[in-house]
């Protein structure tokens, strides 16, 4: 991945309702969300969510296609893995073993557990 690229990434994740659209899409999997069921869960009007999708959608961060009537957006994973690819490329000074995943456990914070369950 190229530097604009990762820049352009990072600035789409950088708005928390970006953030948390990507990342409802990412727990989605491969077959995506229709937007207005992602407006609904996130509470976000659709002339809002629309404007955050498309800053998603023009930093190659989700992929969008359409179905029926409806508009169907999806996590683009390689373009999220070539992100932390190029954030992790030099992790540890090259010392694969100090980053290994063992070392790395995400865990959801209570405010998203909430959003989540509260959706």
């Amino acid at each position: 991945m190229k530097k604009g690229k990762a820049t352009a990434a990072l600035a789409a994740l950088a708005h928390e309702s970006r953030l948390d659209v990507f990342r409802m899409l990412v727990q989605s999997g491969p077959d995506g969300m229709p937007a207005g069921e992602i407006g609904v869960r996130l509470r976000v009007p659709s002339p809002t969510l629309s404007f955050h999708l498309n800053h998603l959608k023009h930093a190659g961060l989700v992929t969008c296609r359409r179905d029926s009537r409806s508009i169907i957006y999806s996590a683009d994973y390689k373009a999220m893995n070539d992100l932390l690819s190029y954030l992790t490329e030099n992790c540890c000074r090259g010392d694969a073993e100090q980053c290994a995943p063992a070392l790395c456990k995400p865990t959801r914070s209570t405010t998203a557990k909430q959003r989540l369950v509260t959706a």
